[in-house]
This record gives structure tokens, sequence and C-alpha cells, in this order.
């Protein structure tokens, strides 16, 4: 049903599209301030900017049971719970909610609790992520931790000792760098987790592991994941308050 509505959407603007002047073109172009020759790149959520989305397996929308090297499923034919049920959540935050100041850069600067269940069979560590796209479209990130061990279902607030800290892509340092945005306005941030077939044996020091060293080292390994999105605003905080 939503690809023949897409469908019909998409024919029905060509058609109008078709009936348009030279002269209404470049007004519509102007009003939705688009650039004629703009090529889309990469992936939207709406007219948001994100990275591409890590698509997972969907054999058990068609009823093919997934394969599994541990726990398999419970009934011959039925696909063993995965994906869709590995659910990230917080005590502190909600999925479109607001980010405490607690865990921002205008408080105490420390990581949010995070918590996780349905995680896939196979599970044999975890990775934790927290980005945010800048208005130019530029990934900036927070927080990168790796080898959390298949037995963690939960990090505290202040988490300490647990997995392996990459660095942060704010001043570079082996830890979490809390948000503390320049300018007004809501920032998003999206903590995400990651559930790996394999613990990763990175082959460069925790220094030098950034977002995109990570996530080219879970390439192939990841069985699900899941994240959470939140706001944060620095209001009244002063026109120059922060840099992040």
């Amino acid at each position: 049903m939503d690809g023949e509505i897409s469908y019909f959407y998409a024919t029905a603007f060509a058609e109008v599209a078709k009936t348009l002047t030279a002269d209404q073109k470049k007004t519509l172009l102007k009003l939705r301030n688009l650039d004629s020759k703009y090529t889309c790149k990469g992936a939207y959520l709406y007219s948001q900017a994100i990275d591409m989305p890590v698509i997972p397996n969907t054999d058990f929308l068609f009823g093919a049971s997934r394969k599994s090297t541990s726990a398999p499923s419970a009934t011959p034919g039925t696909p063993a719970a995965a994906d869709a049920s590995f659910i990230l959540r917080s005590s502190a935050i909600t999925n479109g909610g607001r980010l405490p100041i607690e865990f921002t850069g205008d408080g105490a600067s420390i990581t949010p609790p995070l918590e996780w269940n349905g995680s896939p069979a196979g599970t044999q560590s975890y990775a934790v992520i927290m980005h945010h796209l800048d208005p130019e479209g530029k990934t900036k990130w927070y927080w990168t931790l790796y080898n959390i061990p298949a037995d963690v279902r939960s990090l505290p607030k202040n988490v300490q000792g647990i997995g392996t800290l990459g660095n942060n892509s704010v001043n570079g340092k082996t830890a979490y760098a809390p948000p503390h945005s320049k300018g007004p306005g809501d920032k998003t941030y999206v903590l995400t987790v990651y559930a790996l077939s394999a613990p990763l044996p990175l082959s460069v020091p925790p220094a030098e592991v950034t977002r995109d060293v990570l996530l080219a080292a879970m390439k192939d390994k990841v069985l699900a994941s899941s994240e959470l999105r939140v706001i944060y605003a620095r209001e009244g905080l002063g026109a120059n308050a922060g840099t992040r």
C-alpha cells in the first residue's frame, strides 16, 4: 500500500510538472530554496539528511527462518526473535524527547543511562555510538564505545569500566563529549546500540577509533541495531554560549 501511494504521488507530481512554464519552475525552485543543479545523495528522513541505515535481515517477514549458530527457534519454521524486538531504552530519556541538561556540557557532562533487550541469537558483543548531523550535513560524534561484553544489557549513568572507548570529534579524546551546541534552537542527537556477531579486533589504538573506523569494523557483523533520538536546545544560555 505504501508503495502504491508513493507511485500515485510521483506520477501525479510528474503530470503537474509538465504543465509548468519555465518561469513557474524558477519560482518554485526559489520558494523551495532549491538549487536547480542539486543532486540528491545519501539517505533522508523527510528533509533531514541521515546516515545510510543498517538494513537488518528481513527474512522473517516472508516466513523464512533465520539461521543461527546458537539458540535455535522454539518451533520449526518460526524465526528467532531478532531485529524487530531489539529495543534501546533509557530511564532518563525517551525517544524524541529532551536530553536532560545533566548529560550535556551545560550540566554534569556525564553519559546517560541506557538499556536494551531482545538481542538476536548469536550476539557476541555490543557497540554504542552517539552522533549528530550539523546543518551542513556533516556528522559529528560524541561517544564511541565498543567491545561491550555480550552479557551486558545496560550501561549506568556516567558509565566507567565497561567496553572500550573510542574517540570523539569534538576534542579527539577517548571520552564522552557532552553536547554543547553552538547557536540557538533544537539539535537532534542519535544514540545507537549495535548487537554484533563478534568482538571487534581493531588494529588501531582506541584513540584512533573514530565513528567511521568503528562502523567499518562492524561491517558484516551487525545482527541488529536500535536507536534513541534526543533533542537539546541551549535556551537562555546566551547567544555566544558553546562551540560544539
